[in-house]
């Protein structure tokens, strides 16, 4: 079995992929746009501010003699984002919009597949948006075509937001791409399932969300993993005595459920509880404060720093509406954090009811709110869950969330 994988990031999913087919000899390439070793003059660049992202693109030294990069179109969306330069970037128009990263990395990848037959070529493995012209290509060469959805299939995201922008008209500036894709889009998005063979998920929720038509695909379930974590002091020394810091992490628009989340907190004004808030702006800071006057706002950080703010708060809350599998919800776990979750966070296997968190139905201020007075009223109970949430986040590894792709992979491959 040899693939070739292609994702223009290379996030933590997409990594541990890359690392479990080398060790199984399995990966003959991977694409992507930019790729940092510890030698490499990525390295000294990633030092300026301007260019901090990089150190995102770190990588495995084994991985070195299989990677091909192409980072001009991404440095520049980089340096255009950090600038404050919109009209580049601008959503699916701009010259470096990242969907412009993601088509020309994958027409990149179609070009490179002529010698796939010479090369012995059996596998391609490619994501949601920049798949198209590989799997054609691919179709053509009768290689198999791995089709990785890292969020719910657009008809059943499209649906949820659209009801979320008449539900909350307030916060429909804060949707984006999920009421906004072009019908062009849209139409990739579907021929790209159209052309796969294998759907690889995170959770239940991504592959409930497949069309009916979608049934004779082959589906692969395979959580993702957690940070390891050593926190047995740090756990015992929470401090009950001050309000309750509940988290929130992720973009902040009402897709990640944001707007519930403000709603309920307006619930508890006479409650000892404090609103911590670290993700990207979708709206001025003073829409959000229009809708909740107190909270305590964070902006983006590396990994580690996210991890440390974690520790200083006691409850994790993602009330999402539409998401794959986000990842934040076991990192908050590993660092000691009960959760309060919603099934559409693709997690639900992650809450033992009342002993690592609550799991609660997606547009629920009232039971958030239920929720959080409870942890208010029970902080005791917050250190012993979060040392429950803890020790069942470490149940999940990104070893086992490769092997378990590659090794159904070997299987359909026989």
């Amino acid at each position: 079995m040899k693939i070739i994988l292609s994702h223009p990031t290379g996030n933590s999913n997409v990594r541990s992929i890359a690392n479990k087919l080398v060790e199984h000899n399995n990966l003959f390439r991977f694409y992507t746009s930019i790729a940092i070793f510890p030698d490499s003059y990525w390295i000294r660049l990633s030092n300026f501010s301007l260019f901090k992202e990089l150190k995102r693109r770190t990588f495995n030294s084994n991985l070195k003699n299989y990677i091909n990069t192409s980072p001009n179109n991404e440095i520049f969306r980089i340096i255009c984002s950090k600038l404050g330069i919109k009209f580049f970037t601008a959503h699916e128009v701009g010259i470096f919009s990242i969907d412009k990263v993601y088509h020309n990395l994958d027409n990149k990848v179609a070009n490179s597949l002529k010698n796939a037959k010479k090369n012995r070529i059996t596998a391609v493995y490619a994501y949601e948006d920049g798949a198209l012209e590989t799997f054609k290509k691919a179709k053509e060469l009768g290689l198999l075509c791995i089709y990785d959805l890292p969020i719910a299939y657009w008809e059943t995201g499209r649906k949820l937001m659209q009801e979320e922008a008449l539900r909350m008209p307030a916060w429909a500036i804060t949707l984006g791409g999920g009421i906004l894709d072009s019908e062009a889009k849209l139409e990739r998005k579907r021929k790209e399932l159209e052309l796969a063979d294998v759907v690889v998920g995170p959770g239940s929720f991504v592959i409930n969300s497949l069309p009916d038509w979608s049934s004779n695909k082959i589906k692969i379930i395979s959580p993702f993993g957690s940070p390891k974590n050593n926190l047995e002091k740090e756990l015992i020394f929470k401090n009950n005595d001050k309000p309750l810091r509940v988290l929130f992490v992720g973009s902040m628009g009402q897709r990640k459920g944001l707007g519930d989340l403000f709603e309920a907190f307006n619930k508890l004004k006479e409650v000892p509880v404090e609103l911590v808030v670290l993700g990207s702006l979708l709206a001025p800071i003073e829409f959000y404060n229009s809708h909740l006057a107190n909270f305590t706002y964070e902006q983006g950080r590396s990994n580690e720093e996210v991890l440390k703010l974690m520790r200083t708060c006691d409850v994790f809350c993602l009330p999402s509406i539409v998401e794959g599998r986000a990842l934040v919800m076991q990192e908050a776990m590993s660092q000691g954090l009960p959760i309060i979750i919603t099934p559409n966070t693709g997690g639900e296997d992650l809450v033992i009811e009342g002993e690592t968190g609550f799991l609660i139905p997606i547009r629920s201020p009232d039971i958030i709110a239920e929720k959080i007075k409870w942890f208010v009223e029970n902080r005791q109970e917050v250190i012993i869950m979060g040392e429950k949430a803890a020790k069942h986040a470490q149940k999940y590894t990104w070893d086992n969330y490769s092997e378990t792709i590659i090794e159904q992979l070997k299987f359909i491959l026989k």
